[in-house]
């Protein structure tokens, strides 16, 4: 990354500046210069004074004394309107959209452009939405409500609205917070591109390594005084950690030893359709097990099923050896579970209550008779946990917006807490605080586990995941593929089972059979693991697709494809024909794109290099052993393909009860689901699309005899399974 001059006059500058609020001194005697083409970092702890000065910048606070100078004139500004005319942009941490205006209004308000007779252009105003988002690589409607963003996607609208001023400063508060990987380099790449045009970027975030990554110089604050300002080439790390906090970054993990007692938490099968399946794993008193993944891999939705806020399609979860009832948070905080959720503002607190009220919720029972809440216990129990969570407030009586980040995060841990669980579940714990406070959550979570309590620990941060668990599950789209136990654990290890790049196996117990990690189908093989292709070679179809991972037993039947679609050895073309399973009888037919006619099944054995398997097709017939074995029984009427040759059979499935099941003709001894040439006069049934035509002319269609009863009709076809 290149270097840009840092001499001649800065874009902005603070000289002295000092800010007090009341009896706090919030800046004193700071100094920064921002100058064009470079980004620089702004760090320190929580309370170090940092939004206080990105809010003196924008013209939201005027400064007691000292002065701000853009272009090495003194400025002031008298709001933070007078601040973006001259062209700084600040994307604060927490997104402030108006949930029910779209998102290109969100952008453009009090800004839109404008027609005859004052009439706003809704034209040009979607027009201009459009170009920002293509600027930043996103794809997001302009006309789309910015209520039911995801957290990510309003970040990118603020973002978005920062660009559309032509900002020749861009102030960033946390602005990857909430992003995943690949959003935090499109950032990256953007704010590459603006630094390149001559903009100054002042970059505040928590993660280090972002700060390394992205920008050339550093400012550290610490209690509201400056500290240093530096280029970070020749920094490390743990350089930084100590200027910002006097503590070595070791010190950021107190991991406590602890004894591992009796299983707390046991989960098994959880499944969520289209969202997680087959989730298993055993959380044992005294020790944090870290749930690790990418982004979307459905950690989140695993513990919000585990504690009831969803509730799961299939699979159990039980607490101390008891079942929970499902989709009831009510009936998993009476067994002893609490979670804190990622979104401490929008799921965690309420932030127009005070500070002793929040830590209340959980607790109103305990706290008066008869609907009515005693004020002295309510604000004893929070005095107390203020004191136990080392937690930094004015008044217990505050709202909880005035408390900084870390702060808020006390507050979310003291009212779950308070509730004395047995099961911790925290996701994101140290998300968007400093590091300071990143410690002593740490630190409170290992006294926990050594005093016996179950944290299961949901992270993106592998530094944390590593230095604070015992044992590592990852997860990789919506399975369970790896344990880790702590001393094998390392970031490449993690992030090879989280990609996808491993078989899964690692570690895993088999918990009831499902395994903890590595998940098995019904024939017993993981599904994630792309060395295990040839699994599908034990079917006579061998790897269909890459899906011969899932399909562990391939077309033969006789294991069945690992998923539920039994001995369907290819789930793709023919999916819809599923709602009859088996599609065993087409065994003949080989494979359902470019096996021709014949519906050799040697061609149909490997769509890769495998095909030869597939000469074991007529196994396919076996499909009786599959899932929806009956069907795969009636294969046989597949095999005699001869009610294909007639063709009648594929007029029924056009005109009567066949053409309903037109999957059956399919199954025809084409097995060709879409263009089976010759057999297209078998075909038309089974093709109920394509082939059709050729179904309407066959005479047996009218009569539908053949297809209502016609061997190869109802019963032969049906098919979503054998697809080799």
């Amino acid at each position: 990354m290149s270097q840009p001059a840092t001499t001649g006059v800065p874009v902005l500058a603070l000289e002295g500046v000092n800010k007090s609020f009341g009896a706090v001194r919030a800046l004193r005697d700071v100094s920064l210069e921002l100058f064009a083409g470079e980004a620089h970092a702004l760090a320190g702890e929580n309370g170090a004074g940092k939004s206080t000065l990105i809010k003196t910048l924008a013209g939201v606070h005027r400064p007691d004394s000292g002065r701000v100078l853009l272009d090495g004139e003194p400025v002031v500004f008298h709001g933070p309107a007078g601040a973006r005319d001259v062209g700084i942009a600040v994307i604060y941490q927490e997104p402030t959209l108006f949930p029910d205006l779209s998102i290109a209004e969100n952008i453009f308000m009090g800004r839109q452009p404008r027609r005859a007779l004052g009439r706003i252009d809704h034209k040009a105003v979607r027009t201009s939405t459009a170009a920002l988002m293509a600027r930043l690589g996103v794809e997001l409607d302009p006309d789309r409500p910015a209520r039911g963003l995801s957290i990510a996607d309003q970040q990118i609208v603020e973002i978005a609205k920062a660009l559309s001023f032509d900002a020749r400063v861009l102030i960033m508060d946390e602005p990857t917070a909430a992003l995943t990987g690949s959003e935090t380099a499109r950032l990256f790449s953007v704010v590459e591109t603006l630094r390149a045009e001559g903009a100054a970027v002042l970059f505040i975030s928590h993660r280090l390594e972002e700060i390394f990554e992205l920008c050339q110089r550093v400012t550290v604050l610490r209690d509201g005084r400056w500290v240093a300002s530096e280029p970070l080439a020749g920094l490390t790390q743990d350089d930084l950690v100590r200027r910002m906090v006097g503590r070595d970054l070791a010190e950021l993990y107190p991991k406590q030893d602890s004894r591992v007692g009796e299983t707390a938490l046991s989960v098994r099968r959880l499944t969520r359709e289209g969202v997680f399946r087959d989730v298993s794993f055993d959380v044992r008193r005294g020790e944090i097990v870290a749930l690790a993944g990418l982004v979307g891999a459905g950690r989140t939705e695993v513990a919000q099923a585990v504690f009831g806020v969803d509730r799961a399609d299939a699979g159990e979860v039980r607490v101390g050896g008891s079942a929970l009832r499902p989709g009831s948070p009510t009936a998993a905080m009476d067994a002893g579970l609490a979670l804190v959720p990622e979104d401490r503002r929008q799921r965690g607190l309420v932030m127009e209550m005070s500070i002793e009220r929040n830590i209340g919720l959980t607790g109103l029972d305990r706290l008066g008779r008869a609907g009515l809440v005693k004020r002295a216990l309510e604000r004893g129990r929070a005095a107390d946990w203020a004191v136990r969570l080392q937690l930094k407030y004015g008044s217990l009586a505050d709202h909880v917006g005035v408390l900084s980040g870390g702060n808020q995060q006390k507050v979310v841990l003291a009212k779950w807490l308070a509730t004395e669980p047995t099961v911790l579940i925290v996701d994101e714990p140290t998300r968007g605080i400093d590091v300071g406070t990143k410690a002593e959550v740490h630190r409170l979570l290992s006294s926990l586990a050594a005093d016996g309590l179950a944290v299961l620990m949901i992270s993106s941060d592998l530094p944390e995941v590593l230095g604070m668990a015992d044992r590592v599950l990852v997860m990789h789209e919506g399975r369970l593929v790896a344990e880790i136990p702590r001393a094998e654990a390392t970031e490449e290890s993690v992030m090879a089972a989280a990609t996808g790049l491993t078989d899964g196996a690692d570690g895993a117990d088999g918990a009831d059979g499902a395994g903890v990690a590595g998940e098995a189908d019904a024939a017993g093989l993981p599904r994630d693991a792309a060395a295990t292709g040839p699994t599908g070679a034990t079917g006579t179809s061998g790897h269909p697709h890459a899906a011969g991972l899932t399909g562990a037993a391939g077309p033969t039947g006789t294991t069945g494809l690992t998923e539920a679609t039994g001995t369907s050895g290819h789930t793709d073309a023919i999916g819809d024909t599923g709602a009859a399973g088996l599609t065993g009888p087409t065994g003949t037919s080989g494979h359902p794109h470019a096996n021709g006619p014949t519906g050799d099944p040697a061609a149909s054995g490997h769509t890769d290099a495998t095909g030869d398997m597939g000469a074991a097709g007529p196994t396919g017939a076996a499909g009786a052993t599959g899932t929806p074995g009956p069907t795969g029984a009636t294969g046989d009427t597949g095999a005699t393909g001869d009610t294909g040759a007639t063709g009648d059979t594929g007029a029924t499935g056009a005109a009567g009860p066949t053409g309903t099941t037109g999957p059956t003709g399919a199954i025809g001894t084409s097995g060709h689901p879409y263009a089976a040439g010759p057999t297209g006069v078998t075909g038309p049934t089974g093709v109920t699309g394509a082939n059709g035509p050729t179904g309407a002319t066959g005479p047996t269609g009218p009569t539908g005899a053949s297809g209502a009863t016609g061997p190869t009709g109802a019963n032969g076809a049906p098919a979503e399974g054998t697809r080799t």
